[in-house]
């Protein structure tokens, strides 16, 4: 009996192993194509207007927002709603918290993300790479922080958008990928649905 169930974990194991290492190729090429172009669109930008030391489009949260809605687009988090939400509200709350507490970064930091966090967690808008726009907006250059609510519009808002349409192209030019996750949203229109009326 033991024997047996040794034989079944390993081959559980072993088949968890395959599944974790396959390599979808049509996969990668969409993620690597659709992640280029949308922070190749913010690099030009970024070249174009500011010329400068300071690097203001290419914030870094903008990095891992793409590795989730070019490369997990099927997660909770990589949704619209979550990408411009979580960006935007975070971003607010950061510069908000730099102008209420300037200077003192190991109050306004914590301070910051972690307002952000529940912020988004109460608008259902979590986004993992907000946390990071929070935290920009209060540790970033004198050039970011003197854009002041500014930095809400450019470059969180647009940048945003330009990755969010970008998003939506690439990540619908084939039948295996499709983006928002219809699974997700539709989830999200029952639970409404039942809210509304009772069924």
């Amino acid at each position: 009996m033991p024997v047996q169930k040794i034989k079944r974990g390993y081959r559980k194991t072993r088949y968890i192993l395959y599944k974790e290492t396959l390599i979808n190729y049509k996969e990668h090429f969409w993620s690597f194509l659709g992640s280029f172009v949308g922070i190749g669109i913010l690099s030009y930008l970024e070249s174009i207007h500011f010329r400068g030391s300071d690097v203001v489009y290419l914030i870094g949260s903008f990095g891992a927002s793409s590795v989730l809605i070019y490369g997990i687009i099927q997660s909770p988090f990589s949704q619209p709603r979550n990408l411009v939400g979580g960006h935007l509200i975070s971003a607010f709350i950061g510069v908000t918290v730099n102008k209420l507490v300037p200077d003192i970064v190991w109050i306004s930091a914590p301070l910051a993300v972690s307002l952000s966090i529940i912020f988004m967690q109460i608008t259902k808008t979590l986004h993992p790479p907000g946390g990071a726009t929070a935290l920009i907006a209060v540790t970033g250059s004198a050039q970011i922080k003197g854009l002041g609510y500014m930095y809400v519009i450019s470059p969180v808002l647009i940048g945003v958008l330009i990755l969010l349409i970008t998003a939506l192209i690439f990540n619908n030019m084939t039948s295996s990928r499709s983006y928002p996750s219809h699974s997700t949203y539709h989830k999200h229109y029952h639970k409404i649905r039942k809210r509304l009326t009772g069924k």
